[in-house]
């Protein structure tokens, strides 16, 4: 099954943190992306409350599953393309584990996550489509798991990189930290990168302070993918450029 966060074709519009600098933006609409800004889930920490990817989890590439915290605000903003938005179970709130249900992280035809807490409606899609839960203590799965597609994926999560090599995924193990988030020690690699197409990631900064900035990008090189930076800043955890 084709990973819903990477476009089939011509991506038509990206979902970001509405508190992305002006520069961000600027560059993804000189991609000829339409943009939406995130609203606020006043539910969950400040630190995520604009990140698409704790309030949205595309199911595939027609299907956007959607907390109920925030539901009406891309009902409105989402109504002019051609997507199925589907309202979830689980009602978002501030305390880990309340804030986690659709954060989920997926690579081919599995998906990583702490399935206890998996909203019922995403859990059942994947057993409808015979998607492969992989369980982990990691609650944040999509923050913490950056996929490329054909079967390539960067993580700094020593357990995901371990269940996910053993299946047969290429993953690279980074060392965890140096990338920003407001309001926390760091942030993950995840959150910072979006899909263009099967070849290019657009990624929120450059990765000039990660210690393994060199194994990244040749690991993505060897692999035929090429880096776009949006920024000159420091890479940026902004919960998932979603990119549709």
């Amino acid at each position: 099954m084709k990973n819903p966060f990477i476009p089939k074709g011509k991506a038509k519009l990206v979902i970001i943190d509405r508190r992305v600098s002006r520069d961000i933006i600027s560059n993804l609409k000189k991609l000829d992306l339409d943009v939406i800004e995130t609203i606020e889930c006043k539910e969950v920490d400040k630190s995520i409350a604009y990140h698409p990817d704790i309030v949205i989890h595309p199911l595939d590439e027609k299907k956007l599953l959607i907390a109920p915290n925030v539901f009406e605000y891309y009902l409105e903003h989402l109504k002019k393309y051609d997507f199925n938005l589907i309202k979830g179970k689980s009602v978002l709130t501030s305390d880990y584990p309340g804030d986690i249900s659709y954060n989920i992280g997926r690579m081919g035809r599995h998906t990583i996550h702490n399935s206890k807490y998996t909203d019922e409606v995403a859990r059942e899609y994947f057993i409808e489509n015979n998607i492969e839960m992989i369980d982990v203590k990691q609650g944040y799965g999509k923050c913490s798991l950056a996929d490329f597609g054909d079967g390539l994926g960067i993580t700094s999560d020593k357990i995901i990189h371990e269940r996910l090599t053993k299946l047969g995924y290429k993953v690279l193990l980074i060392q965890p930290g140096f990338i920003d988030l407001e309001h926390q020690n760091y942030g993950f690699i995840g959150g910072c990168i979006g899909n263009l197409d099967g070849e290019t990631i657009v990624v929120t900064g450059r990765l000039d302070r990660h210690p393994d900035r060199d194994k990244i990008e040749a690991f993505l090189a060897d692999n035929g993918k090429k880096l776009m930076f949006l920024s000159d800043e420091n890479i940026l955890d902004v919960g998932t450029i979603m990119i549709l």
